[in-house]
């Protein structure tokens, strides 16, 4: 797995989270390209991570500076 300098880390995520959860969030700041939830590969549940990935930096610094809590 491999990330890009548009990709934002994000943690501590619950176990049901969902894609659209996560776009709905993150799209106030920008236009998304991808979003990864990580899974277990055995088990196929959610590792408690993600990566959303925009078209464009400045809609990562804006996703940090305004979304990290």
């Amino acid at each position: 797995m491999s990330s890009s300098p548009n990709d934002v880390f994000v943690g501590q995520l619950g176990p049901t989270t969902t894609e659209e959860q996560l776009r709905e969030t993150f799209s106030v700041v920008g236009n998304i390209k991808n979003i990864r939830l990580i899974v277990d590969k055995d088990t196929g549940r959610l590792k408690g991570y993600a990566f959303v990935e925009y078209t464009n930096v400045d809609s990562v610094n804006a996703a940090i500076r305004l979304l990290d809590k």
